[in-house]
Order: structure tokens, then C-alpha cells, then sequence
């Protein structure tokens, strides 16, 4: 199971972090930037063969991430990345923070 995540608080991820941070079974390390979680989980990745996992919250969030989730697949590093959303009945309105990270990490 996850033993690691690397996880940067925000509004749309904020009930993920807070339950990591009373877990008893899984470390939560804070970073201090979504980009330095990413790179972190994938060096995580690399060093303990085990998949990295990082967290991030929706929008400008989920877009920090791109750089090391892209240098992690060229490379094939298992890393496994949970992003916040907006609700889905604001998806397509230009809701704050809405970004379509799916399509942009597809």
C-alpha cells in the first residue's frame, strides 16, 4: 500500500490533506510548491520502486504539476497524480481555479 505522499494543501484538495494529516499509516510530507512535490514523488519513485503519489489542489494547482508528470512518463517512473476539480456543475463555466487538467495531461 501508499506508505509516502507528497502533498500541497488547497482549497479544492484540502479534505484529502487534512484526513493524510490524522493517518497513522502514511507519511504526508508538505512541499513548498506543487512543482517540488511532483519532483519529489518521482525521485520517491525512483529510489524506492514504489509509486510516487503527490496532491495538489485544482487549477494553477494541477498545472505545477505537468513538468515533473511529463519528465516522469518519458522516463517510465510510476507516479500517480490527485488533483482537486471544481464541482462538476461548474466544469465548462470559467469557475475560478477550473482548469481541464485531464486534457491538458493527456
Amino acid at each position: 500500500g501508499v506508505e509516502t505522499v507528497f502533498a500541497y494543501p488547497g482549497g479544492a484538495s484540502m479534505e484529502i490533506h487534512q484526513a493524510l494529516t490524522r493517518s497513522s499509516t502514511i507519511r504526508n510530507v508538505l512541499p513548498r510548491h506543487e512543482q517540488g512535490g511532483v519532483f519529489a514523488a518521482e525521485g520517491y519513485a525512483r529510489s524506492s520502486g514504489k509509486p510516487g503519489i503527490c496532491i495538489a489542489t485544482s487549477g494553477p494547482g494541477a498545472t505545477n504539476l505537468v513538468s515533473g508528470l511529463a519528465d516522469a512518463m518519458l522516463d517510465s517512473v510510476p507516479l500517480v497524480a490527485i488533483t482537486g476539480q471544481v464541482a462538476r456543475r461548474m466544469i465548462g463555466t470559467d469557475a475560478f481555479q477550473e482548469t481541464p487538467i485531464v486534457e491538458v495531461t493527456r
